[in-house]
């Protein structure tokens, strides 16, 4: 079976498990005190340019978004996010349990981005105070969007300086961070940081690591009680380095960047191909992600052929998602555009 239902699907890049198995000979302090961890934390403040960034490995995208958001969010406040967001619809209420009750004000707007517009009735809640209502503390962003399309510095901007201006702290999914940033042609500064950003999810394992992300503190007084919320949540992993290794090799040589370049070729590729076959995609393709409208024939021969696409209903009864990784191969790519187009 070619696979692309998602990015997840793949394993792990030959880099990373190299990483590993040097990972595993000898001792290493537990709990994070590791070389490996320290040694990604530094390099870390290298690709941000930002000599005081704080990071904390954790296993997954939910425990990163989660205890993130945690720590700028109390119970009795809300965090603004889109309405398909992965927090809102995929993590199966974690961000609501590690903040102990706050709420998701889930918002709408075209090809899944947030906008000021969208906010600003939200963001009223934060000036009035009213202690009937929960009080917004914080939006996060996903970068790139559950519809594969990508915020601009300047989108990142506006969205940072109305959530400040109503005293919002700015989070930021990166799940496929590596993805957005290669389309975007900028730096991770220019990315992040730089537009207002104050943390960020940097996602690794959907691009070429086993199980590792980081949780990128670019103001390190809200990372002060982190390290405890990811001890009561289960992160704080006695092997450490076995997380921090991975990342390691991610970062070396660029290799994340690599790895997301491929896979964004890869797509553009088979979005190209799909275009020119007839098929109408339903978002701008600016990472790794398609989504299309795929006529019921196409999508049989595609099923016949051994290809795994995934039906996207929210988009349509004929839609479906197609999502390219870092060792996809184009001969895939062409061999699913000719199934598709019958050829």
């Amino acid at each position: 079976m070619s696979n692309f239902g998602s990015d997840n699907v793949t394993g792990a890049h030959p880099k990373v498990m190299e990483a590993l198995a040097k990972a595993a000979d000898g001792p290493a302090i537990p709990y994070g005190g590791d070389d490996w961890t320290a040694r990604v934390e530094t390099r870390l403040r290298e690709v941000f340019e930002a000599p005081d960034l704080r990071a904390f490995p954790v296993a997954t995208g939910t425990a990163a978004n989660s205890l993130a958001l945690a720590c700028v969010t109390p119970p009795w406040g809300a965090v603004l996010c889109h309405q398909d967001a992965h927090v809102n619809v995929d993590e199966c209420g974690a961000p609501e349990m590690f903040t102990a009750g706050a709420k998701l004000i889930a918002l709408p707007g075209a090809d899944a981005k947030l906008t000021p517009e969208a906010m600003a009735a939200p963001l009223a809640l934060a000036a009035a105070r009213d202690v009937h209502r929960v009080r917004p503390t914080a939006v996060t962003l996903t970068q790139a969007t559950e519809a594969g399309t990508v915020y601009s510095p300047a989108e990142v901007s506006a969205i940072a300086e109305a959530a400040h201006g109503a005293g919002l702290a700015v989070h930021m999914d990166g799940a496929r961070f590596a993805n957005a940033l290669v389309s975007l042609g900028c730096s991770p500064a220019e990315a992040t940081w730089k537009q207002g950003v104050d943390m960020l999810s940097f996602g690794a394992t959907k691009n070429g690591c086993w199980a590792a992300e980081a949780v990128v503190f670019f103001k390190p007084d809200l990372a002060e009680d982190f390290a405890y919320r990811r001890k009561r949540a289960g992160h704080l992993f006695s092997k450490m380095r076995f997380v921090s290794a991975q990342l390691e090799a991610y970062l070396e040589g660029d290799l994340w960047l690599a790895n997301a370049r491929h896979a964004n070729a890869c797509a553009a590729r088979l979005a190209d191909g799909l275009t020119a076959a007839g098929v109408r995609l339903a978002h701008p393709v600016q990472a790794n992600e398609i989504f299309a409208h795929m006529p019921a024939d196409a999508r049989e021969r595609v099923k016949a052929a051994g290809f795994l696409v995934i039906p996207w209903p929210d988009l349509g009864p004929d839609a479906v998602r197609m999502v390219c990784a870092f060792n996809t191969r184009e001969e895939d790519v062409d061999r699913l555009i000719a199934t598709v187009a019958g050829a």
